[in-house]
């Protein structure tokens, strides 16, 4: 049923959006005016269809709306406010401001009501495809009747030419994902002027090929929008929405101008807005009664979601409850004989089923190397029926899109690629990061041991990068029990964590009873007596250490190993801790098949890769760069007997 609205009310609502994002602007001398105002009229109608509650932000039946375009934060404030979050008229004055609740680009969990952090154009796209993802797998284990929710975004034209958007639309096209409305401001500008400079593209054939239905609408016509938007609730694939609009829409010289993209209007162009549309040119920020009441969300937010809930049978209850929360104690992890070989990938294969047998709620896919990453769920089915999700040869799209899916509220979602490839999900990655989402990132074939596959395919930087990264946890487990230790881990903490594996055979080292310090991020696996050399490793090259420090006996070395399987955790620990696993009168060593600068944090010399690898036989490859006892051994006992 179409929603009956009145027009002039309908216009006073949307000039207030673009008064408050022209005001917010001006008042902090920075930011984006234009898109907010060109969408004012569209967030306006899309308001009335929305079915959200301020009061409860994490409803699960709940309607998203991602705003892709980040940098548009003058329409999400304004719409925020209005709407009943908890973002007041003084929070928009101090937009941009440092340590205000209305930063530059909209972060999740820094403003109320905000769904996830978007940041750089077209992550907002796949976001919201993650969330259509996650919506359709949670109708089909809860029903329709439970989960019945849309999921809205709003893009632009930089959002679509940003090749992410093209991964992940062709993603949802192909998933038929029917509760998916895609709005894009179609105004032809960015930053250098006409799109047209840079991009001629038919954006309504591209939709249409890859499974979407394509509405074409005026952007600023009332009854357009709510035609399209109601048609779109009844589509069976995905809608994309061509808005045409006139950026800065209601300003007086500069409306379709790209210089109002990213700066301030003037205090003068606002003010003669503002007599155009009959508001108080003299006065900032203002909200009428009529039309805070005309958005507000709160009284028929609460009403929705308690008829939504009083809906719910009880076992629908319990199972959302189930979801919402994992028992990760409950998990059965697989046992590995002690002094056998198995890959960390294939340790890795065998601990995410058992962490799906126990957990209804963990589910995820590689970016189409599943039997080579080991991450394959057995006999648990395919997406969207099942927990195996094939997101194609698509690494940027797939890391956003299962960001998204883990703070839908129900799921715990991985992601899979070869290392060397998380280059090319490295923004979704630092967007998980800056967000907190416990994303798991599952990495296989770690370094040098690729072998055949040549230095275009082994990562030798990658590991420095992400350790580097501030809030993300890289572990890269010596073995098949450490790496169950990290998973009992990572599995608990607030923030993205990352698998290492190895290609190859990875001797068994100990049991599981051995780890205890796992949690500090590195411990000593071997200490001696009277040691005047530490020797610091992680992943495969600790069983290295260990056998070089057998080997150094001969030559009066003595040498302690410390197993350093996440850098990240290490690098939290205090003084008396490091101090006691580095002891104080031992030179220190660290050796790893990679450029492992950081670990000049705490080592003396560092043995590790200068350049891109080779292709060869992985046993070759590391005798040829050095990583062997006999050349580990001879390069410590040279630089030791020469240091004294």
């Amino acid at each position: 049923m179409r929603i009956i609205m009145s027009k002039q009310l309908l216009q006073k609502q949307a000039d207030t959006i673009r008064f408050l994002a022209a005001d917010m602007v001006q008042r902090a001398n920075s930011g984006h005016p234009g898109a907010p105002m060109g969408l004012a009229d569209i967030a306006t109608v899309l308001s009335k269809h929305l079915n959200i509650n301020p009061a409860d932000e994490k409803w699960i039946n709940r309607d998203r709306l991602v705003f892709s375009g980040g940098h548009a934060t003058g329409l999400v404030y304004s719409l925020l406010h209005l709407w009943g979050f908890d973002v007041s008229i003084n929070d928009m004055k101090n937009f941009r401001q440092s340590g205000s609740k209305t930063p530059g680009h909209p972060e999740y969990g820094h403003t109320h009501g905000i769904e996830i952090t978007t940041g750089p154009l077209g992550q907002g796209i796949a976001n919201a495809v993650g969330f259509a993802m996650a919506g359709v797998y949670a109708q089909n284990i809860l029903s329709k009747d439970v989960i019945n929710h849309k999921v809205y975004c709003l893009c632009g034209d930089g959002d679509l030419q940003e090749g992410i958007s093209y991964e992940a639309c062709a993603t949802a096209g192909h998933l038929k994902l029917d509760n998916l409305v895609i709005i894009y401001d179609s105004n032809s500008i960015t930053i250098e002027g006409d799109t047209s400079i840079a991009w001629s593209e038919n954006v309504k054939k591209r939709f249409q090929a890859i499974d979407f239905e394509v509405i074409e609408i005026d952007g600023h016509n009332f009854d357009q929008i709510d035609k399209a938007l109601t048609q779109a609730k009844t589509a069976t694939v995905p809608v994309l929405i061509i808005a045409k609009t006139v950026i800065a829409k209601g300003a007086v010289t500069l409306e379709g101008s790209h210089h109002s993209h990213g700066a301030p209007l003037g205090v003068e162009e606002i003010k003669q807005a503002k007599i155009k549309a009959g508001f108080n040119p003299d006065e900032e920020f203002a909200v009428s009664a009529d039309v805070k009441g005309a958005f507000d969300k709160l009284i028929v937010g609460s009403t929705a979601q308690n008829i939504w809930f009083e809906s719910l049978s009880n076992e629908s209850k319990a199972k959302i409850k189930e979801l919402q929360n994992p028992d990760f104690d409950s998990i059965v992890y697989p046992t590995f004989e002690e002094g056998s070989s198995v890959a960390t990938r294939d340790s890795n294969h065998k601990i995410l089923n058992a962490i799906a047998k126990a957990v209804p709620s963990f589910l995820g896919g590689s970016a189409d190397l599943a039997p080579s990453n080991k991450t394959e769920l057995k006999d648990m089915g395919d997406f969207p029926n099942g927990r195996n999700i094939h997101f194609g040869i698509k690494e940027h799209a797939m890391a956003a899109i299962t960001n998204a899916m883990n703070l839908y509220g129900l799921f715990r979602v991985y992601s899979a690629t070869f290392f060397v490839f998380s280059d090319y999900l490295k923004p979704s990655a630092r967007i998980a990061a800056l967000a907190g989402i416990p994303q798991h990132f599952i990495w296989t074939h770690d370094s040098i041991g690729v072998g055949e596959d040549g230095p275009t395919h082994q990562p030798i930087e990658h590991l420095s990068q992400f350790r580097a990264l501030p809030n993300f946890y890289t572990f890269r487990p010596a073995d098949a029990t450490e790496n169950i230790e990290s998973w009992k881990i990572a599995l608990k903490m607030k923030a993205p964590t990352a698998f290492v594996c190895s290609r190859q055979g990875l001797k068994v080292l100990k049991d599981e009873k051995a780890y205890g310090n796992v949690a500090n991020g590195g411990y000593l696996l071997k200490q001696r007596e009277n040691a005047n050399i530490t020797i610091m490793a992680s992943g495969s090259e600790v069983t290295l250490a260990l056998q070089t420090a057998c080997a150094l006996e001969n030559d009066g070395i003595i040498a302690n190993v410390v197993s350093v399987p996440c850098f990240d955790l290490l690098l939290e620990q205090n003084k008396e801790y490091i101090e006691k696993i580095i002891c104080k009168n031992t030179k220190v060593y660290a050796v790893e098949a990679a450029r492992a600068l950081e670990y000049y944090k705490y080592a003396d010399v560092v043995f590790g890769m200068d350049t891109f690898g080779a292709s060869g036989p992985a046993s070759e490859l590391f005798e040829e760069f050095g990583f062997t006892v006999d050349k580990l051994k001879e390069k410590i006992v040279t630089d030791f007997k020469n240091s004294k």
